[in-house]
């Protein structure tokens, strides 16, 4: 598996398996099978309830600890220093593991600062090897970043052929922070399963627009985390490598950025409302 390095070194597969919307008594399973097909990196949060699902696959895919690269996220139900403190050590025992390989604060509402200082100190303690953001615009990004004594290492955000953070991206690589993508398929939204460029060069490769679309993102930089509850498609999710998009097959493929969200925009009061009720 194709490694990236982040700013302390640590090594983080490009391309893992996401469970978001995995039903928690289907996560072992579906864990199981990612596992047993070739990932090693599984992504996770407190707020999909699944972390005990992941940990038990993990626990009995035979593996050993190292091999398996764990993310997770801190909820914002869990912000400020103590809560926050306390929930990463409510997610090392859902895991089953005495450190978690990567963790995020998973949106920028609440103490995000209190949240992120915990982050820091487990850090320090060796539970937490990385440490980073997810749904982070560039003014979340830079005015954490410049405020705290680790700089976010990660930043996880909805990245997809439609929306592809230009502009964003050069902000986090002046942090060196690697950007990481949630939604990598854009949920089939936006008509991606059907988009005929996707198709004509998928065709073209012998390959499915998903590959196709994940490919480009690939190689493009991006980690990515698919998910799906079928394990022929973790298949095809994971055989991305034996094939190489062209220049002008990803020039035209870059033409397809609206720049826009299809789920949530982060700053749009009424998506804050959202979350707040969430808490």
């Amino acid at each position: 598996m194709k490694e990236v390095v982040l700013n302390n070194g640590v090594r983080m597969p490009i391309l893992g398996y996401g469970v978001y919307q995995v039903d928690p008594r289907e996560a072992e399973r579906c864990v199981s099978d990612a596992l047993s097909v070739g990932y090693r990196m599984i992504d996770t949060a407190q707020a999909y309830n699944n972390e005990e699902g992941v940990g038990n696959a993990v626990r009995k895919s035979g593996l050993q600890r190292d091999e398996v690269f764990l993310v997770s996220k801190v909820w914002i139900s869990n912000y400020g220093y103590e809560k926050a403190k306390a929930s990463i050590d409510d997610s090392l025992r859902r895991l089953q593991t005495d450190y978690i390989d990567l963790m995020l604060l998973h949106q920028p509402f609440c103490d995000r600062y209190g949240a992120y200082r915990a982050l820091e100190e487990a850090y320090g303690e060796g539970k937490l090897r990385a440490i980073g953001v997810s749904n982070f615009y560039p003014d979340h990004l830079i005015d954490l970043a410049m405020n705290v004594d680790v700089r976010p290492m990660v930043n996880q955000v909805e990245t997809h052929v439609f929306n592809q953070h230009r502009q964003d991206r050069k902000f986090m690589e002046e942090l060196d922070c690697r950007i990481m993508s949630w939604g990598p398929l854009a949920e089939g939204r936006n008509g991606l399963f059907t988009n005929p460029v996707l198709a004509e060069i998928g065709n073209a490769h012998g390959k499915s627009v998903a590959q196709v679309a994940l490919r480009f993102l690939l190689q493009d930089g991006v980690i990515i985390i698919p998910k799906s509850v079928h394990k022929e498609r973790m298949e095809q999710n994971l055989s991305l490598f034996d094939f190489e998009l062209t220049a002008d097959e990803m020039a035209r493929i870059e033409t397809l950025d609206t720049a826009k969200s299809l789920f949530f925009d982060h700053h749009d009061g009424e998506v804050t409302k959202m979350f707040m009720g969430w808490r």
